[in-house]
């Protein structure tokens, strides 16, 4: 296998666009335009918080009333890469290596490839976002300001992220808190400084409290997923302040993630009681709903005739949270999740490939 595949040349070409959620996807989104001739296509511009230019695609062609397959445009960012994350290998194993090639640039090339080939009597929608590995703002701006996906009366949304190709009837959705907390830099030997990770240590040891709480509490669990208990994950930062400083500002963010069946308020309230408490800022960040179609759902039951897998949730979140407001989702797509998120990360070509017709029955319904 080589990369003159279609679906192999248009993934390479996309990991080779450096397009981490902190830059500008405008690059990418005017190489995925280049394969668009024959649709009509709704650019959506913006720009995030922190004053970077964006643009999601909405696509399409053929009738109205039909499916969508939808993908994200950006990655995250290139930790622990040893190698060039943005120069596309396919090796003699047949894995495509290179930074968001399994997430999920791969995937959105399948997807581009199927719509394509969609004959004249199928309709062929393509929802391309961006920000998914942050705030879903891509996928929120389509949901609420695309006036062509509204008029398209879409029946279904396959979220074509890795699952290996098992549909995933629902997963989580995250509450992203951030609190601050302030003191005066000094060098720390003279005492005129004040540390502000003194004043945040009681809203961690509050917070290690929660994180325990939810692993140990069945009343905030669900048992429909694997892990049961939510994610409660921890990420500190002090700014880059050197051993001999005092500390002027720390920062600990907390992604929260939780099924539909679990009700946030609790762990809303005790992150917000443990922040006033110990005197320090808190900013928050909330995804649309989690996502979750009963298993009896009449389009998990079509994606599960379509790749003959039984459906299952997943602890992860995806642009679904925002997209269920303008039809049901199913997540869908080739790949090992497993391999996301990794200085490693490759997709299996042939995976590619062989999910390419599986798309085009997706958006033909059969």
């Amino acid at each position: 296998m080589t990369l003159n595949d279609p679906v192999l040349r248009l993934a390479a070409d996309l990991i080779a666009i450096d397009s981490r959620s902190s830059l500008s996807n405008l690059p990418v989104a005017d190489r995925i335009e280049q394969e668009l001739s024959g649709f009509e296509v709704e650019r959506l511009d913006y720009t995030d918080a922190n004053g970077v230019a964006k643009r999601v695609l909405v696509a399409h062609k053929g009738p109205r009333g039909g499916y969508a397959l939808s993908g994200h445009m950006d990655t995250v960012p290139a930790t622990g890469w040893e190698s060039d994350p943005w120069a596309p290998l396919l090796d003699a194993d047949g894995l495509l290596h290179g930074l968001g090639s399994v997430d999920m640039k791969g995937q959105v090339a399948a997807a581009i490839i199927a719509a394509q080939r969609a004959p004249a009597d199928v309709g062929a929608t393509l929802l391309i976002t961006t920000d998914e590995e942050t705030t879903k703002a891509g996928a929120r701006r389509i949901a609420r300001d695309s006036a062509l996906a509204k008029s398209l009366n879409l029946q279904g949304i396959f979220v074509v992220e890795p699952t290996s190709l098992v549909p995933v009837r629902g997963h989580r959705s995250h509450i992203a808190f951030t609190a601050t907390a302030h003191g005066v830099q000094a060098h720390s030997s003279t005492g005129k400084g004040t540390n502000a990770n003194w004043k945040l240590l009681p809203f961690l040891a509050a917070m290690r409290t929660v994180h325990d709480e939810l692993r140990t509490n069945p009343a905030l669990q669900d048992a429909d997923y694997d892990p049961p208990f939510s994610d409660f994950n921890l990420i500190l930062d002090n700014h880059g302040t050197a051993m001999n400083v005092t500390v002027a500002k720390a920062t600990a963010q907390i992604k929260f993630r939780y099924s539909a069946k679990v009700d946030p308020k609790p762990i809303l309230q005790a992150v917000r009681q443990a922040a006033r408490d110990a005197g320090v800022e808190l900013a928050e960040q909330m995804e649309g709903f989690p996502p979750e179609l009963p298993a009896d759902h009449p389009f998990v039951a079509r994606a599960t005739r379509l790749t003959n897998r039984a459906p299952r949730t997943a602890p992860y979140g995806t642009d679904a949270s925002e997209l269920q407001a303008l039809a049901p989702c199913v997540v869908l797509g080739p790949g090992d999740i497993a391999m996301a998120h990794t200085p490693r990360e490759y997709v299996r070509a042939q995976d590619l490939v062989d999910a390419v017709p599986v798309f085009g029955r997706a958006l033909a319904g059969a």
